[in-house]
């Protein structure tokens, strides 16, 4: 009996540590929960604007001084031109990493291969937790369809990655990964990337590309054949008739 109240008293001790650790483990999943991903496709038609948003929620409060980025694979029907990527990092319009750096633009989509893009996000003036991102991607040209007339390409919700330098990190939020692009953030000590557990808004996200009929495939072969053969005949007729008046110009 002498034991009795010594026992009682850690079993309450036992059982508010369960209840602290239990309470945090629901704090963690809530701030993991609280962070979400929306990404958009802007314009219409083939050449449009990938939209990338992120709320890092409760895990913002650790992302001071880090690099936030959104890690997504483009499938073989939509592409990034990199000369015009070039051209916005020139201007500090946007920042990304192309994976493979080198991409045929006229391809079709049968002969094309995913494409892996880094998108360095900026954080946005009007939230404080919230960062952003745009680019620029094109639609490539698919087979001609049985019924339809679109092509619908996938796109899978990206990934939220943070690069930082300091270990100040929410571990069951934060993994680490293998990233292989630079870190922009502080460069006083080892740098990491990381990827957040997130819930996207949506899964996916569906561009819709025009395609043309294939029963059609023959009726265009000739319009197309007949138009070739009409104007090169145009410019070989106009050729031999004023061919001679430039070169006499030319001469002279």
């Amino acid at each position: 009996m002498a034991g009795g109240p010594r026992w009682r008293r850690r079993g309450e001790g036992l059982l508010r540590a369960g209840l602290a650790a239990l309470l945090c483990a629901l704090y963690v999943q809530a701030a993991c929960r609280d962070t979400t991903v929306t990404q958009e496709l802007l314009q219409e038609g083939f050449h449009r604007d990938l939209l990338v948003r992120a709320e890092l929620g409760g895990v913002g409060e650790d992302a001071g001084g880090c690099t936030v980025a959104a890690r997504t694979r483009l499938p073989p029907g939509i592409y990034v031109d990199p000369y015009e990527l070039a051209l916005l990092q020139q201007q500090n319009l946007t920042k990304a990493v192309l994976t493979p750096d080198v991409i045929d633009v006229e391809a079709p989509e049968y002969l094309a291969t995913d494409i892996l893009v880094l998108l360095y996000m900026e954080p946005d003036p009007r939230c404080s937790r919230c960062f952003r991102a745009a680019l620029p991607v094109h639609g490539r040209y698919h087979r001609p369809a049985e019924e339809s007339e679109e092509a619908l390409v996938v796109l899978k919700s990206p990934e939220v990655l943070i690069c930082c330098c300091d270990s100040r990190v929410l571990a069951e939020c934060w993994k680490p990964v293998e990233v292989e692009a630079p870190c922009s953030g502080k460069t006083d000590g080892p740098c990491q990337w990381y990827s957040i557990t997130h819930k996207p808004v949506y899964e996916e996200t569906i561009l819709q590309v025009p395609v043309g009929f294939r029963q059609h495939s023959t009726l265009v072969c000739v319009v197309t054949l007949l138009a070739t053969v009409l104007c090169s005949s145009l410019i070989l007729a106009a050729v031999c008739r004023y061919g001679h008046l430039s070169l006499v110009s030319c001469s002279e």
